[in-house]
């Protein structure tokens, strides 16, 4: 269990909260996030890169010379992965690269990963009553009062979705907004700063704390 520090609108710390969820063993721990990891990344990935064969390039159906006599080097095709213009050995093809995980692996791959950066979390208050309308300007003076540099990577974590919240945070450089409940482990390791709700922080432990 970690005790996180609450902040308002102003920075000012106004309370404590708790983050307490089930983490892997210490020994284990970054293997399963690695895993997690590696999967997530492998599952992004289209996996529709394609060559030709010998066999499916246009051409090559007739010998090029005969076999002997010509003193040239025998050759029975013009598409020949030796020629220029031939086919590839050996070239990628369509495939699918999703790795399997089982979702108990997954869920505690998540909880691991978010646990371990609870000194980079920023715990605020709310955000709605002080973004009444979309303004990026007042959300990110926030973050600075808030201790978040400008330059930092910054995980914005929302309890559910929340417009203004959004719409003020979507055009600033470095910043990924989820919401408590679509959590992913890249996300998490990525940022420099995670930087969430009490709201949100009680529901990432309702939603992932089993």
């Amino acid at each position: 269990m970690v005790d996180c520090i609450i902040r308002n609108w102003d920075g000012e710390e106004v309370g404590q909260t708790t983050l307490e969820l089930k983490v892997a063993k210490e020994e284990n721990a970054s293997h399963i996030v690695h895993r997690a990891l590696v999967r997530q990344q492998a599952a992004a990935r289209q996996g529709t890169a394609s060559t030709k064969t010998r066999s499916e390039v246009r051409g090559g159906g007739r010998k090029p010379w005969r076999q002997k006599g010509t003193g040239r080097a025998r050759a029975g095709s013009i598409r020949s992965p030796l020629w220029r213009g031939g086919g590839v050995i050996f070239g990628p093809k369509p495939r699918d690269y999703s790795v399997k995980m089982n979702r108990k692996e997954r869920r505690l791959a998540l909880r691991t990963a978010f646990q371990s950066r609870v000194d980079d979390i920023v715990v605020v208050e709310e955000f709605v009553t002080q973004l009444p309308r979309p303004k990026t300007k007042d959300l990110t003076a926030a973050l600075e009062r808030w201790g978040v540099s400008s330059s930092a990577k910054v995980l914005l974590v929302l309890p559910e979705k929340q417009e203004n919240v959004y719409l003020s945070g979507r055009n600033v450089e470095k910043m990924r907004i989820c919401l408590a409940d679509s959590l992913n482990v890249y996300d998490v390791l990525a940022a420099d700063k995670i930087v969430t709700t009490a709201n949100a922080l009680a529901k990432i432990q309702e939603v992932y704390g089993d």
